[in-house]
């Protein structure tokens, strides 16, 4: 294989896919697991970004993400102060060789020997400097032609993860291996047996190679994927700081994973086994296992009281919740939905979910909190044709110009100052104070202020659906110039 440079730059390249249903109630369509602070006090993008600041060994983050949670990225980015090479939107999710193929051909037309190292945002690792001396080894085996994929050494017979079976050691690469085999999710005694032997390890999804070399493979093994992503890179358009796939180009590329896609078939494909607290935080139960436990085994987090139970995971994002006598369980509170379960019956979380889209519900999809690129808002009350509404609108932010065709809305300022256009008019509205927008009047809401601004807003009318906006003017560009 022909080597190349040990010192080509490693670019993170983070994948925000997924809805995270097993995560339910917490996790949801709109606001999946991967933007939530699950397992520290920032969200598991934050985590996964920092984990990779760019310096010496990382170069700046290329980040691949849902069209629908742009802002949130953008916004967690900012917080966290990690500043992204670039945001790439997909306008449907196309699985993981897509989204790489995308990432992969913005990378080689800049530098084709430049290093990609893919890691899904969603994943969580405890032990940092251990990942790093993976990603060191990866990085030599990547720089001589091998796609790498990173190993995890099992901790038990787990049947909800892949398995990767390592062959010869590679020459001049300590740590790394040929792979012999990848195994699709085994039964019980087939994992055992895998543990047993050892020569298996999980398979992590997280892969480093060359990005000009990845583009060759999927020309080779999967050209239809390449030519999709090609066409929806080439006709895709930039939209404020992010980069917007064209969505028909997108929606026509397979919908294949990186390893069946290439690394089951490409003759180069290594792996790096290590130890490094990996999971994918792919259900509750893998919560409990990370997590902060009591003397009885309990994790608890939140407003949360545990009285003679063992081994559950109990967490609550408001109410008090007390629970008595419960072992080896799962009690998930949020404003709007409880999830009681067994911990070893948290994969079927995911039937709820799909039963709850069968029956239109909303609980599936969002949050009485929905987040918008402005701040957020939360349904407090809802009665016959009206409405309540919490309105937080963060310092320098601006709602849309627009109108409604069926609701008047009452604003009432309880903290910060609002800078309100109304029609032809514009005024100041402190605390305390109030302004009423009439039906079809053209509107907008603004915070010039230098603290959150917080608006109770009642709305009145026929019909209060979220579609009845017309946008007449928008600086987060909803509006088609």
């Amino acid at each position: 294989m022909m080597a190349k440079s040990a010192q080509a730059a490693i670019r993170p390249v983070l994948l925000c896919g997924g809805a995270g249903s097993r995560l339910w109630p917490l996790s949801r369509e709109l606001y999946p697991k991967q933007y939530l602070p699950l397992c520290s006090e920032r969200s598991m993008l934050q985590d996964t970004a920092l984990r990779v600041e760019a310096g010496d060994r990382f170069a700046a983050p290329l980040v691949v993400c849902n069209q629908d949670h742009r802002f949130i990225v953008a916004e967690q980015l900012r917080q966290g102060g990690v500043k992204p090479a670039g945001i790439i939107l997909e306008p449907v999710g196309r699985n993981t060789a897509a989204a790489c193929a995308v990432a992969a051909l913005e990378m080689a037309e800049a530098d084709p020997d430049s290093l990609m190292l893919v890691l899904p945002a969603d994943h969580a690792v405890t032990d940092v400097p251990a990942f790093l001396d993976a990603v060191d080894v990866a990085r030599r085996a990547a720089s001589v032609g091998y796609l790498v994929t990173f190993g995890v050494q099992p901790t038990g017979p787990e049947t909800g993860y892949g398995y990767i079976r390592r062959g010869a050691a590679l020459s001049g690469v300590p740590g790394a291996f040929r792979v012999q085999e990848f195994v699709e999710k085994p039964p019980r005694a087939t994992a055992e047996r895998y543990v047993a032997g050892g020569e298996h390890a999980w398979n992590s999804g997280m892969f480093l190679f060359s990005a000009g070399q990845f583009v060759a493979e999927l020309e080779r093994h999967a050209p239809a994927v390449l030519a999709a992503a090609r066409r929806a890179l080439e006709k895709g358009s930039t939209d404020l700081e992010f980069l917007r796939l064209d969505a028909d180009a997108f929606t026509a590329c397979p919908a294949v994973s990186i390893d069946t896609a290439v690394m089951e078939k490409t003759d180069s494909a290594a792996v790096v086994p290590g130890e490094f607290g990996w999971t994918d935080v792919g259900a509750w139960s893998a919560l409990w296992e990370v997590g902060a436990k009591d003397k009885r085994g309990n994790v608890a987090i939140g407003d949360v009281i545990t009285e003679d139970s063992d081994r559950c995971y109990v967490r609550s994002d408001g109410a008090l919740t007390a629970v008595v006598g419960l072992n080896d369980a799962v009690v998930v509170v949020t404003d709007d939905a409880v999830l009681v379960s067994s911990k070893d019956k948290v994969q079927q979380v995911k039937t709820v979910v799909e039963r709850l889209r069968r029956d239109g519900r909303t609980e599936a999809v969002s949050h009485r909190r929905v987040h918008r690129p402005w701040g957020s808002y939360q349904s407090v009350h809802n009665g016959d044709r009206f409405q309540v509404k919490c309105l937080v609108v963060n310092p320098g932010n601006r709602l849309s110009l627009q109108r409604h065709h069926h609701r008047a809305e009452h604003w009432v300022v309880v903290q910060g100052t609002a800078l309100v256009t109304r029609g032809e008019e514009q005024s100041m509205v402190y605390e305390n104070e109030s302004v009423y927008i009439p039906i079809g009047a053209v509107h907008r809401l603004e915070n010039p202020g230098k603290v959150p601004l917080h608006i109770i807003e009642v709305q009145s009318g026929s019909y209060l659906g979220e579609d009845d906006i017309v946008r007449l003017e928008d600086v987060y560009g909803r509006v088609k110039a």
